[in-house]
């Protein structure tokens, strides 16, 4: 009996979002059934993709699905999934499974980070720090000074993994937690202390001194947040994108951080990345840029390890799929 084909197929220009060999080597050790195969990048993909029964790939583009007839289930590694969403994909029987559970935590440790950073001033502590400035007084003169984080409003865009871990280190710190949700009439999830409909959005905006996106890519949060909505938030508030670039008019974001009509921002993702040097978003004092990065940690592949063999132990043995994706919902 001929064994099932599994293909881990990452390609990146970083090495550390490419599954390294001992991912490979280990689970061809401890699933036996499995035949297992890895690509460093996409060349041969339609050469391997016949026989293949599980993929483990950020991505498989319709004029490869094609090839695919024996494809039952695809994990990405990644938390987005929009990649997947073309109809052919979506209206096939193949299981989709992302590692939101993998990047949640991390993610959310990030923004952490980014709150603090902006509640205390910590960019401006930098640049005044490169100039060999003792900027006491024009830290606390100047702007918004530095504030206490405790007893601030968070508003969260997004509930998954990032949003529920986020909601319990903000709780933890005293902070007071809102969310807005396209079902609100679903379970609270534990610390967030009030849910609203979607369509409290410019609600939640003009309450929270904190506000972090991380919602889903989809038809109905692309472009989420522009001049209208930015204009419903704080003079002193804050944006924070962890989710995707397009869910904000990065335009929009520009005028108006430019004619410091809210607090600041900070961002770990773009529009396009990287993002272009000539960006006119580098220049800009009230914006705090990461090179998405909040995911990264040491720990990645063994945490991918973790929740990857044990969906296929589940697989094997013919159980529900931990991390499973709605593929008609997008999430």
């Amino acid at each position: 009996m001929s064994r099932m084909k599994l293909l881990i197929a990452t390609h990146h220009r970083l090495d550390l979002w490419i599954a390294p060999q001992w991912f490979t080597d280990r689970l061809q050790k401890e699933f036996q059934p499995f035949e297992v195969v890895r690509l460093t990048s996409y060349d041969n993909m339609e050469k391997e993709l016949p026989e293949v029964e599980v993929a483990f790939t950020f991505s498989i583009r319709p004029e490869q699905l094609q090839f695919a007839n024996k494809l039952r289930w695809v994990h990405s590694p990644a938390a987005a999934i929009h990649q997947f969403l073309y109809p052919e994909f979506v209206d096939s029987d193949i299981v989709l499974t992302n590692a939101r559970e993998v990047h949640g935590p991390v993610v959310a440790e990030h923004v952490l980070a980014l709150i603090f950073a902006l509640a205390k001033r910590i960019p401006e502590d930098v640049r005044c720090q490169q100039k060999h400035l003792w900027a006491q007084e024009k830290l606390w003169l100047e702007g918004a000074g530095p504030r206490e984080v405790a007893g601030a409003t968070l508003g969260l865009v997004g509930l998954g993994s990032i949003g529920r871990n986020l909601a319990k280190h903000a709780s933890d710190l005293g902070m007071n937690v809102i969310a807005v949700r396209e079902h609100p009439e679903r379970p609270k999830p534990d610390f967030v202390h009030e849910v609203l409909p979607a369509a409290g959005l410019n609600e939640m905006l003009s309450r929270a001194d904190y506000v972090v996106l991380s919602p889903p890519l989809t038809p109905a949060t692309r472009g989420m947040i522009g001049h209208n909505q930015l204009a419903r938030m704080k003079p002193d508030g804050y944006l924070i994108n962890v989710g995707r670039g397009p869910l904000i008019d990065e335009a929009a974001l520009h005028d108006v951080l430019r004619a410091r009509k809210i607090g600041g921002a900070a961002l770990d993702v773009f529009e396009k990345e990287p993002l272009s040097p000539d960006s006119p978003l580098w220049d800009l004092d009230n914006l705090l840029i990461t090179p998405h990065t909040a995911g990264m940690t040491a720990k990645l592949w063994e945490r991918h390890y973790t929740l990857f063999s044990e969906n296929l132990r589940r697989y094997l043995a013919g159980q529900p799929l931990l991390a499973l994706v709605d593929k008609k919902h997008g999430y």
